[in-house]
């Protein structure tokens, strides 16, 4: 059993007008550290609307390139070999950034669905729905919302800094974590996700959304 935590952000702070930052591969090498600490096996990394393919040593943790697409109507993680290297920020429908990651031999995740997001309300052809680490939704809300669509779910922690690494993550029951067995993987519907009850969770979701709601990104379905 692979485990992966499939959204990571190693910038510690994003909205610059200039990417990538230097914070980039100190994030990386405190994020590495990390994840090997957790037994996790792979992370995938991505920042928001670039990816840059920046080389430290990782011990033998696989990492997973990656870039957060902020489209028209929500965030998608794209995943696998071959991500785009920047987009712009709204500018792409989701169905259009999931099918430039389909172009690219990626897998396309709707981020944090009820957050700030209505992806899974168009007819994009993305390949999973993530379960966050920010826990914005319930889980029963989130199984339902897959089941519904006829997609598995995912974990990512959606960590931007390296304590908030792991908290969920994603299982692959065989143990290829290269980029493109990871997409294979997602595509086939082999994937699950685990909570890691260890993390303080229950006491960071509550700072998390009353920070969401006070930016306005959260749904009528976000519970309190």
């Amino acid at each position: 059993m692979s485990h992966i935590d499939l959204h990571t952000h190693t910038r510690f702070f994003h909205g610059f007008n200039s990417r990538p930052t230097p914070h980039d591969p100190i994030g990386l090498r405190l994020f590495v550290s990390a994840a090997r600490a957790r037994d996790l096996d792979a992370i995938a990394v991505t920042n928001h609307d670039y990816y840059a393919d920046l080389e430290v040593d990782t011990g033998g943790l696989t990492v997973i390139p990656g870039i957060e697409i902020s489209t028209t109507l929500g965030h998608l993680l794209v995943v696998g070999p071959d991500p785009p290297t920047m987009t712009t920020p709204r500018t792409m429908t989701p169905a259009e950034a999931v099918g430039l990651a389909h172009d690219r031999g990626c897998a396309a995740i709707v981020a944090h669905p009820f957050r700030n997001s209505t992806v899974v309300g168009t007819d994009a052809p993305f390949d999973a729905i993530e379960v966050n680490g920010k826990r914005s939704s319930t889980v029963d809300q989130l199984h339902a919302l897959a089941a519904e669509c006829d997609r598995p779910l995912v974990g990512g922690s959606d960590a931007h800094y390296p304590f908030e690494l792991g908290r969920t993550y994603t299982t692959i029951e065989k143990a290829d974590c290269s980029p493109s067995g990871v997409v294979d993987a997602i595509q086939d519907g082999r994937v699950d996700y685990e909570i890691d009850e260890r993390h303080p969770s229950q006491f960071l979701r509550y700072g998390y959304r009353v920070i969401r709601r006070l930016k306005g990104h959260t749904t009528p379905h976000d519970p309190m």
